[in-house]
Order: structure tokens, then sequence, then C-alpha cells
């Protein structure tokens, strides 16, 4: 099998997720793409010509976010119309999944050239979400409006999932609140020394103006105590109707675990940040990074997609990294930098827990509590994010994996090229 190439890795900064609040908001869901395309274009001297495709996740499918933004964002970016773009959807994982999609097709030998990656832009999916709900108009994309899949596989609030998922494994609020507290200390340290500094673009306008030049999610000032006081975010929704008429998220759930107590703990200081964002990975196989002169930054080791529950929907990671760690012949001790989506902070707590992790290699830099997650953008994200450490500090091998709707996970290795 051929070997696939990172050359480079680049990503906006995250800004608040809500509509006329977050820089970012103003923006078209296809410009906001379009930068890190353009971006990682530039920096690289890339033909765009040699670009066999654009792989590119979004989550929020819906009103402007609609179509192959894959291909319309290229050729917004200044793509020669020769670089295909298509665009898939594996919620959270969608970027992750498009990395892995189009590693494997430069593995296989298929491409040369590849750009991965992501975006979503909550402010907009959210404005858009409310407009259909009072439009009376139902739906969700996780069989919410599908009564014969719900009887087979019930879906619930992901909220209510976590918290579930906290009573099952006797998680407390406190330990969670540990958990969420070091992620915005930790990302507090990681901005203040520009540790995000390498991969992080500035997002300008048409007429070169910036929008965004620095992360607008994050609250260093978070205490321990302040978080004891939040209440929890998820209490409305454990004895709320999944659809009018229907099963509550607590029923949903007791269906197939009829013993699990569930108690309201998750809140915003312990949930990820609602946020708009976009990240791009670029991947070449060996004989066109050498032909090209590009300088590798790092080597596709093994992928992973591995499904689990879907009614407790958050739990695959753990499936997911022993999947890719038996694919690639290592162990978890082999890992020097451990990137797991802060979807829920039960889902880290969890994963280090199973796996008997140490913290310190997990999300050193904080994760999506403090910075802020835009679903299908995160995946790219992390990866950037997992290389620039083992630059950082030197290492070697860095994993990659998050939880996704459905009950599913995406998973990547990735080794350090000197």
């Amino acid at each position: 099998m051929a070997e696939a190439y990172i050359i480079d890795a680049v990503r906006t900064p995250r800004s608040i997720g809500k509509m006329g609040k977050g820089a970012l908001s103003t923006m078209h869901p296809e410009h906001l793409s379009a930068s890190v395309l353009a971006a990682i274009a530039e920096r690289n001297n890339l033909n765009t010509a040699d670009v066999d495709d654009v792989v590119w996740g979004v989550s929020g499918q819906i009103g402007l976010q609609s179509g192959d933004i894959g291909r319309n964002a290229a050729l917004d970016a200044g793509y020669d119309v020769k670089a295909g773009g298509v665009t898939l959807n594996r919620f959270c994982g969608s970027s992750l999944t498009a990395t892995n999609f189009a590693a494997g097709m430069v593995m296989a030998g298929m491409h040369d050239l590849a750009v991965a990656g992501g975006m979503d832009m909550l402010s907009y999916v959210n404005m858009f979400g409310m407009k259909m709900r009072e439009a009376g108009v139902s739906g969700g994309g996780m069989g919410v409006g599908n009564p014969r899949l719900q009887a087979k596989h019930p879906q619930s609030n992901q909220g209510v999932c976590a918290d579930a998922i906290a009573a099952m494994e006797g998680i407390s609020r406190e330990d969670l609140e540990k958990l969420g507290y070091e992620s915005q200390q930790r990302a507090a340290k990681a901005i203040a020394e520009g540790r995000f500094a390498k991969s992080t673009i500035t997002v300008k306008d048409d007429e070169g103006n910036v929008i965004l030049d620095h992360e607008e999610y994050p609250r260093p000032e978070t205490t321990l105590e302040g978080l004891a006081q939040l209440k929890p975010a998820f209490e409305m929704f454990i004895d709320m109707p999944s659809q009018p008429g229907g099963k509550t998220y607590r029923e949903l759930i007791n269906q197939v675990y009829p013993d699990v107590d569930i108690k309201p703990i998750h809140h915003v200081g312990i949930s990820s940040g609602v946020v708009d964002g976009a990240a791009a990975i670029l991947i070449a196989s060996k004989e066109y990074a050498e032909k090209h002169g590009m300088k590798p930054r790092a080597r596709i080791v093994a992928m992973a997609e591995i499904g689990d529950c879907p009614t407790l929907m958050l739990n695959a990671p753990v499936p997911a990294a022993n999947k890719v760690l038996a694919k690639a012949g290592l162990t978890k001790d082999d890992i020097d930098v451990w990137e797991v989506n802060e979807a829920f902070a039960v889902v880290v707590e969890k994963f280090i827990r199973d796996l008997d992790l140490d913290r310190t290699k997990v999300n050193p830099n904080g994760g999506s509590i403090a910075l802020g997650h835009p679903i299908a953008g995160t995946g790219a994200i992390l990866i950037g994010t997992a290389l620039d450490e083992l630059e950082r500090t030197g290492g070697r091998y860095g994993l990659v994996t998050m939880c996704a709707a459905g009950g599913m996970a995406p998973a990547i290795i990735i080794e350090r090229m000197d």
C-alpha cells in the first residue's frame, strides 16, 4: 500500500456560534470553507489543477450549508476547475472521516494529491433550525422523525445521553468539572504560548479586512467554584417528548437500558462550545511530494471507523481507538498525544478511565469545552492540533478520535516526520 503524507494543516479561529454575535456568523458557509482551502493552497504553492479531490465534511446540511460545499468552496477559493469536490456527513466525525477517505484514496494509488477537511457554522444552523421549528417543520437527522428506526434503535438527545453515561459509569459532576476546568486552563496556556499559531489563519473579507484573528470562545477566568454554580443544561430535555406524541428522551434510553436513573449534571461549562469554524488538511502521495519538493509533516499510519450503541450514542471512541491501534500494530503506550473531542466531559473522562491513560497526554492544549466544537470542522482541527503538539514536544505518534451521532467514531493515527 502506498504512503499517505500530511503536508500541512490549517484552520480558522473559532467564533461564537450565534448569529450577529460571532465574527464569522456574517460569512457564507462556502466562503468560510474557501478561506482555509485558499490558505492551504497559498502556503504550499499548490498547482490546484493537480488536486484530485476536495473531500469536505458538513454536518448541518440545510439551507446555505446544503449541496456540495466541497466543490463550491474549492471554486470560491480559486482552485482550478479540474479539482473535484465532494461533501459528506458523519455528523461530528465528518472532517476526520473526510481525511480518512482522502488518505485512503492516496494509499490505494488512485489519488496523488487531495485536500480534506470540513466546517460548520452553528450560528447559521441554529438560526435556520429555529425558523423551521417556528414554521412547524420537525426533523433531526438522528432517527428522531423515523418511528420505525426509533423502535429498533432509539436515539435520544445527546446531552441526555451524556448524563445517562455518567450515571451508568458512576462519574460525578465534580470529576467532570475538574476536566472542564483543566480544558480551560490548558487552552489559555496554549494560546498565551502561541501553540496554535502555526495552523491558525486570519480570516479576511474580499477587501482584505480582518474578520477574525483570534479565538472568541475560551473563558480563561473559569473557576471550579463558578462551574459548581451552573445549572444543568439538559434537565429540560430529559422528560420532554422527542416529538409530538412521542416518547420522552428518558424513555428512549430506558427502552434499551431500563435500569439507568438519569440525573442532569452536564452544563455549559462541561459541554462543547457552540461555534463557527473550518479546517483543511493537505494530503499527498510519497511520489508526488518528492517530485514537487514538498516536505511532509506526518505520515498517516492507520485509520478506522466503528459503530457502537446508537442509544447511548457517545461511547464509540474507546473501541475506535482500540481498533486503530490494532491496525497500526501499536499499543496505547506508543501514543504520545491523544486528541479526543470534548463533546461532553463524560466522553473524555470515560475514555481516560477505560484505557487507563496518562491525563497529561490527552488534549494537552485543551479541547472543545474551552475552544468550541464546529461539528464537522472539529476532526480536521484536532489532526492539526495533534501534529503541532508532536512537533512542539518531539513526540512520534498521535491518535485522534471523536464520538459522532448515531453511535459512531472515526479514528486516525499519525506519525511525525523529521
